[in-house]
């Protein structure tokens, strides 16, 4: 009797040892608005999820995990789970990264005074500096998000009649695969352990996989909602990428 009690009590705390946890949580921005499509990372298991529409996510962990949570252009936020967020939801606050420009000293005008005015015009280095930026600026092509119509807004059809046959495409895989680059930054691959001469690689894998893309190169346009949409598919891709590199 006493043996079968003690085999069931083994029983017992074993099941309760190698129990999952689930840590549940909702990720907003710094304005209180749900944030989706954030990659949630737990750096001990090297688990990844993405938030929904509404920001939530859920991944498995136990207390003394830490959790990363990663959103191109805002700052990086890390949780250390504990006991408590085990039992009650994690709420993380996710801010924009603030991009500072360097100060720089403004002379003052024409005095009339030759060798005085000589010196003022010979620009300090940060000066000179700063006008570069600007002009390599204003010379980056915009971006057609910036540049599209609103929902709902008229917009005057364009063009030079019609075509006989089919109509050439705005863009390539190649346009489409440099704007996915820039447009969602190196950080993003990164992240999921993709390393910088790879990513160029990984992005023509992901296109390859079947990801619809037919209107993007027909318009030369990629919205939001196509980025997130790869997004996601790169998180299902991830995973068979990574297996040829693993068996080597």
């Amino acid at each position: 009797m006493k043996l079968k009690l003690f085999f069931f009590l083994f029983i017992f705390f074993s099941i309760n040892a190698h129990a999952q946890n689930y840590i549940f949580g909702k990720v907003t921005s710094e304005y209180g608005s749900e944030m989706q499509d954030v990659v949630v990372i737990n750096i001990r298991t090297d688990e990844r999820v993405l938030t929904n529409r509404d920001g939530h996510f859920m991944i498995s962990g136990r207390a003394g995990d830490e959790l990363r949570f990663v959103k191109s252009g805002y700052t990086r936020s890390v949780k250390k789970i504990t006991k408590e967020n085990i039992e009650a939801p994690v709420n993380i606050i996710m801010e924009n990264q603030v991009i500072q420009i360097e100060e720089v000293e403004v002379k003052k005008g024409l005095t009339g005074d030759l060798k005085t005015d000589m010196k003022s015009l010979n620009r300090p280095q940060k000066v000179e500096k700063l006008v570069k930026e600007i002009d390599r600026y204003i010379a980056q092509k915009s971006d057609p998000r910036i540049l599209a119509a609103k929902p709902g807004e008229f917009v005057q059809p364009k063009g030079q009649g019609f075509y006989l046959g089919k109509v050439k495409n705005k863009w390539d895989d190649i346009d489409l695969g440099s704007y996915l680059k820039t447009a969602l930054g190196d950080e993003f691959f990164t992240d999921l352990k993709i390393e910088k001469p790879q990513i160029d690689h990984f992005i023509t894998y992901v296109l390859a996989g079947g990801f619809e893309r037919k209107a993007i190169l027909k318009y030369g346009y990629c919205s939001e909602g196509d980025l997130n949409r790869f997004k996601r598919f790169v998180m299902m891709r991830i995973s068979s990428y990574r297996a040829p590199q693993t068996q080597k």
